[in-house]
């Protein structure tokens, strides 16, 4: 894991790939309980008998489940140390290129976009792709926002 302490560190991996995290399996539970907290429980997602008949072959993770596992997976690969405040700033880009069956293994892939100065500290953009294990096309990629205020 690579762990920043400071803006420099931030700034010289402007451009880097920094690693990527260890393999999850996307179990059903784990679907079920996103739909349950976000009542979002379409049959695509839940309904494992008629999912079996669907478009997929099986159900599929949510791809804002997947999206939410960004933060979790990148903690595997990176960690900002640097003092002050980091806020979550947002998204600016998000695609879900390839649907996540339920059962599939993930990983993400971290790479520093870019380190720039903004009037209360710094704005670190990340790309992130999930990977789904023996597949070409990823599960999802985004492009993450977070301000990093001074201590």
């Amino acid at each position: 894991m690579r762990v920043f302490t400071t803006f420099e560190e931030l700034e010289q991996a402007a451009g880097e790939e920094l690693g990527a995290s260890e393999w999850v399996t996307i179990d059903q539970a784990r679907v079920n309980q996103f739909a349950d907290a976000t009542g979002d429980h379409q049959w695509i997602h839940v309904d494992r008998e008629r999912a079996k008949d669907g478009p997929f072959g099986g159900t599929i993770a949510h791809g804002y489940l997947t999206l939410a596992l960004v933060p979790w997976l990148g903690s595997q690969v990176f960690k900002l140390a640097t003092p002050g405040a980091k806020l979550n700033y947002g998204v600016n880009k998000v695609r879900f290129p390839t649907p996540l069956l339920v059962g599939s293994r993930i990983r993400v892939h971290v790479k520093i976009a870019t380190v720039t100065d903004i009037p209360a500290g710094k704005q670190l953009t990340v790309q992130h792709t999930i990977e789904i294990e023996d597949h070409d096309k990823p599960a999802c990629v985004a492009e993450t926002v977070v301000l990093l205020l001074p201590g």
